[in-house]
């Protein structure tokens, strides 16, 4: 299996090229997330994109909290993605960064998990952004079975998150994009 950095700039990639796509009359293009239009789910990985710097340095949520109040807004949703994620990905390839603790909402975990955590979250919100825009949904094929291998003895702790829609049955003969996509709650 590749590495979780390797799959991480994959992931990235996948919903990058998806969020490039966005013609000006989209913005507001209902999404597969419910609540959620094209909009509210870039603003989302934006956010998620913003933390990582702060939160690998060691900084807690309320740290980190206080210095993202400091910083300047952006002009457009595009600059703040392209932006927020060239700094996030700039973070994760600090020497030894997988090494580290990080302080998340939920307590302290791995800097590697968190890794694996915003991996598989650009992965599925890329297939979103994809469904809510009508362009390509093929994910690439390496990075939907490493989030999919990653994310199977997680079902439990996904759904009772509550941030995910329960998962969906699938026939078991499903490709691996259906079945990773039925984990977070994704009818194709």
């Amino acid at each position: 299996m590749a590495e979780v950095l390797d799959l991480h700039a994959s992931a990235l990639a996948e919903f990058d090229v998806r969020v490039r796509a966005i013609e000006p009359d989209q913005w507001h293009a209902p999404t597969p997330c419910r609540e959620w239009d094209v909009s509210d789910l870039v603003g989302h990985l934006v956010a998620e994109q913003r933390w990582v710097p702060y939160l690998l340095d060691g900084a807690t949520i309320p740290e980190a909290e206080a210095a993202l109040a400091t910083e300047p807004p952006f002009a457009d949703l595009l600059t703040a993605w392209q932006v927020s994620a060239g700094a996030a990905r700039t973070s994760w390839l600090t020497t030894e960064v997988l090494d580290r603790t990080v302080h998340l909402s939920y307590g302290e975990t791995s800097a590697r998990h968190y890794l694996w955590e915003m991996t598989a979250d650009l992965t599925v919100h890329a297939w979103d952004l994809a469904r809510g825009i009508e362009v390509d949904e093929d994910l690439d094929p390496e990075l939907v079975e490493a989030v999919l291998e990653w994310s199977l003895p997680r079902v439990e702790d996904l759904a009772a998150s509550g941030l995910f829609d329960p998962p969906i049955p699938v026939s078991a003969d499903a490709d691996a994009q259906v079945r990773l996509l039925a984990l977070y709650g994704r009818k194709v």
